[in-house]
């Protein structure tokens, strides 16, 4: 498939015009992850309170090995999309979704089957949950993939309603599970639901997902998918080792004490995670058409988002404990000593996106796998190392500290790429395939 970047000076765009359309863009990514997070929240909350901490906790370990899986399909399938076909002519954009959301599918199939066999054999509580999750694998990241292929096309309006849709179909479903009232009717509830959107999708987009051109996909986007295979999973499986390990230090009750506090942050994470849908497709455009702003627009992407996060943690630190009780139940006694630690954790992570988008924007792969293979090392020597001194309160204060430290990484190679690029070192990596 021949190669080329866009050219955006063959048609001007005048300024006025460029913000209201970046305005809009970033408004349907807040409000289709709020739709999202929202779907997310209710399910953690009823989770919480109708199971308690420990069945919680299991819960919990399902659902970050949901996000390990999860990041691998994006590594793969979705990543690429955005960096290469963002803003790109509708039949390339219709081509290349159909084989990235074929990716995703097959993803999906493939580790949700191995996910059905780990957790078949395993027994006790956790693994019937690790079964069912592997049952609804597939559409899971099949959903997924429709929301980052119509961001990318620019039409958010169709991720939030599919959003929405799955946020409709959940309700049914979560009423029947609490009538079961186990952690694998709530895993299925989740997946069965998501399921429906990812239906849906394919009617949102005319797009039926190509198994089939999977494999063509993985092998015209290895240079990209490889690296960003490694740097997702790094990601997500250090939340993953540190929530494994903190089971094993402190014990399951404690995963559910700090998903418990992650959910008080929800809202906020809904503005954090909506943003990130489409930063890196902002960044690629910014860098197309005005490539002396992309330090500055990563730097008020991040500083806002970081701000921001401090705002909604001294918020939450005036709810009051009836209130908290109302939300997490038996939960908020213990989640609600971690505010402020997690809230620090989290603005670390805000200001860490926006160097984290210009160095995607930038296609300096090698430098983006470089930081997050270093951020994911400092989370999890600070979450473990935190437990074994600590407890589930000293691994919340090491993920905030490691946070922060993993934040000034990702600028320090931010700004060696900018110098770099200033320089006169291109990179080699195309941003935009339009053919």
């Amino acid at each position: 498939m021949a190669t080329e970047r866009e050219n955006p000076t063959t048609t001007a765009t005048p300024p006025g015009s460029a913000k209201r359309a970046l305005v809009g863009r970033l408004s349907w990514g807040l409000a289709d992850q709020a739709a999202s997070s929202m779907s997310n929240f209710v399910v953690g909350i009823y989770v919480a309170r109708s199971l308690g901490v420990t069945a919680f906790g299991v819960f919990s370990l399902a659902w970050v090995t949901y996000g390990v899986v999860l990041n691998v399909s994006r590594g793969l399938a979705t990543d690429p999309l955005v960096v290469r076909f963002s803003g790109v002519p509708d039949a390339s954009w219709h081509a290349a979704v159909a084989r990235s959301s074929g990716t995703a599918l097959g993803v999906g199939a493939t580790l949700g089957a191995a996910t059905l066999m780990v957790g078949l054999p395993l027994g006790g509580s956790v693994g019937p949950a690790f079964a069912c999750l592997g049952v609804v694998l597939p559409g899971l990241l099949l959903q997924d993939s429709w929301r980052f292929a119509f961001f990318a096309a620019g039409t958010g309006r169709k991720a939030f309603v599919n959003d929405l849709v799955w946020g409709v179909a959940l309700v049914p479903a979560l009423v029947v599970a609490a009538r079961v009232g186990s952690v694998e009717a709530f895993v299925l509830a989740w997946g069965a639901s998501a399921a429906v959107a990812a239906v849906y999708g394919c009617f949102q987009s005319g797009i039926r997902p190509q198994l089939t051109g999977a494999r063509e996909w993985l092998r015209e986007h290895r240079d990209l998918g490889c690296r960003y295979l490694v740097e997702n999973v790094s990601n997500s499986g250090a939340s993953q080792l540190r929530a494994y390990g903190l089971g094993a230090i402190v014990g399951v009750g404690a995963v559910g004490v700090i998903r418990g506090a992650e959910l008080l942050l929800g809202p906020f994470m809904a503005v954090l995670m909506g943003l990130s849908l489409v930063t890196v497709a902002e960044a690629a455009r910014v860098l197309r058409r005005a490539p002396h702003r992309l330090g500055a627009f990563c730097l008020l992407l991040g500083g806002g988002q970081a701000a921001a996060a401090l705002l909604w943690g001294g918020a939450l630190l005036l709810v009051p404990d009836a209130g908290g009780e109302f939300v997490l139940g038996g939960v908020w006694s213990s989640a609600s000593e971690l505010i402020v630690p997690v809230t620090l954790g989290v603005a670390g992570a805000g200001l860490g996106t926006g160097a984290a988008a210009g160095l995607r924007a930038l296609g300096t792969a090698r430098r983006s796998l470089r930081s997050q293979l270093i951020a994911s090392a400092f989370y999890v020597t600070g979450g473990l190392g935190g437990a074994a001194v600590a407890g589930t309160v000293g691994s919340a204060w090491g993920v905030a500290a490691a946070t922060l430290c993993g934040s000034a990484v990702w600028w320090l190679q931010l700004g060696t790429a900018l110098r770099e690029r200033g320089g006169g070192h291109q990179n080699p990596i195309p941003e935009v395939r339009t053919s």
